[in-house]
């Protein structure tokens, strides 16, 4: 029997009547229903954990496999220069900065210029990179002696030969195409030698009748003395 007489807190109408079962079943009960959801949070836990050592492992794999790349060895030329705080090396990675704690690195197809520059006393050896948006980026390395600036310049140039472009294509030799106004230009030029030689000629009929005419009149004012004297010479005559 259920009832007030069993229970003096019910209230029929309002309150549930009160299960039959022994106290330790009810408790039982209520532990499962309180099992249950941590069961589910356990599992979606270990899915969480199973997944992030899933992308753990990817990343090592990634992170192996670019330290494999940067180990493996490149055939090609190398430029490295350091002193106690500075340093720079040039490889087919790029060029690499680095002074004190501070670092950068450019790509090849980052770089637009590189610059070297030399002070007539010191061994100071600085190298200047120029990027395409015009930003420079100096370092200076101090040389043990300045009988290394000729090897470093060397050194530098076999790499930048190696792996920068500059942008500028080799021109290459090309016959010309034969033009098709080759042939007017060779009638062009015969008409303009025949020209120059009727120049030639009337300029040299010229010259010659010029010398005739002179010819004439040096010869008519050699006959007109000759026929002046003469006369002279008459009227002398007849008035002695």
């Amino acid at each position: 029997m259920e009832g007030a007489g069993f229970d003096p807190a019910f209230i029929p109408g309002l309150t549930a009547p009160v299960s039959g079962e022994p106290e330790d079943v009810r408790r039982d009960e209520a532990e499962k229903d309180a099992e249950e959801p941590s069961t589910a949070d356990d599992t979606a836990a270990e899915v969480a954990a199973e997944a992030e050592v899933a992308v753990d492992a990817v990343e090592a794999d990634a992170g192996d496999a670019d330290e494999a790349d940067d180990e493996a060895p490149v055939e090609g030329p190398v430029f490295e220069a350091s002193d106690r705080r500075a340093k720079i090396v040039a490889d087919h990675k790029g060029v690499r900065l680095s002074l004190d704690d501070q670092a950068c690195e450019f790509r090849w197809d980052e770089v637009g210029a590189v610059e070297t520059e030399t002070g007539r006393f010191g061994k100071r050896f600085t190298v200047t990179v120029h990027t395409p948006d015009r930003r420079w980026y100096p370092i200076e390395i101090e040389a043990s002696s300045r009988s290394r600036f000729a090897e470093w310049e060397s050194a530098l140039d076999e790499v930048l030969d190696a792996y920068f472009d500059d942008g500028e294509p080799e021109a290459a030799t090309e016959p010309e195409p034969e033009s098709e106004s080759e042939p007017d230009a060779k009638s062009d030029d015969a008409e303009t030698d025949a020209d120059d030689a009727r120049d030639a000629d009337e300029k040299a009929d010229e010259k010659a009748d010029k010398a005739d005419g002179k010819a004439e009149e040096k010869a008519e004012e050699k006959a007109d003395e000759k026929a002046g004297k003469k006369t002279d010479e008459d009227a002398t005559a007849r008035a002695e």
